[in-house]
């Protein structure tokens, strides 16, 4: 009798530790597929957008915000940058922090003091340009880039100005718009890395 019983003990241990075999498997698998799921989802590319807004231009800021404010319109994240010439755009009107250095001075000097001092990339004529296609815009109906800048801001798109670029240009945060977001280029590759569409203007 004791070895008939231990002669049907046995299959119910083989059949115990193969369960626990296959459990332990089975939980390995599914750990490597959720790390594998995780590691696609971090390369997927999301319903975002990001621009670099490199250029002090008033034309190519218009086309900037046109681009970004139909982004966010359309649904997607927007996100902006904006490093050396392109911190003109984000600057107020008649703002002037204080310089000490002669090489800031001269660039304060330069650079245009608020948005309505940009001139266009082409054409420009010491400013006539950009008067004449601030003019042509209004008289077909166009919203300007200032109305463009309140859109973008009404939208959600996030601005952030480069503050390497602050740096080196001698460039104060009182002298910029209230409201944006200050980083480097890893503020921005974190926007960009997740995004759909990325542009350089």
């Amino acid at each position: 009798m004791r070895q008939e019983a231990a002669t049907a003990q046995v299959p119910a241990d083989v059949a115990s530790l193969v369960a626990a075999e296959v459990a332990r498997h089975v939980s390995g698998l599914r750990a490597e597929l959720e790390r594998q799921i995780a590691e696609l989802r971090e390369r997927t590319p999301e319903d975002r957008a990001a621009l670099v807004v490199f250029s002090g231009d008033l034309d190519r800021a218009l086309a900037a915000f046109v681009i970004a404010t139909g982004a966010a319109a359309a649904g997607l994240e927007t996100s902006m940058f904006f490093t050396f010439w392109g911190l003109s755009v984000l600057k107020k009107k008649g703002a002037r922090a204080v310089r000490t250095g002669f090489k800031q001075r001269m660039f304060a000097l330069m650079t245009p003091a608020g948005t309505e001092g940009l001139g266009t990339s082409k054409l420009n004529f010491f400013g006539m340009g950009a008067v004449m296609l601030r003019s042509m815009m209004k008289e077909q109906g166009i919203a300007s880039l200032e109305e463009l800048m309140a859109m973008a801001r009404d939208l959600g798109v996030k601005m952030t100005a480069c503050t390497m670029s602050m740096d080196a240009m001698g460039i104060a945060k009182g002298e910029l718009f209230d409201g944006l977001d200050y980083g480097g280029v890893a503020a921005f590759m974190a926007d960009a890395s997740r995004a759909r569409v990325s542009l350089f203007i």
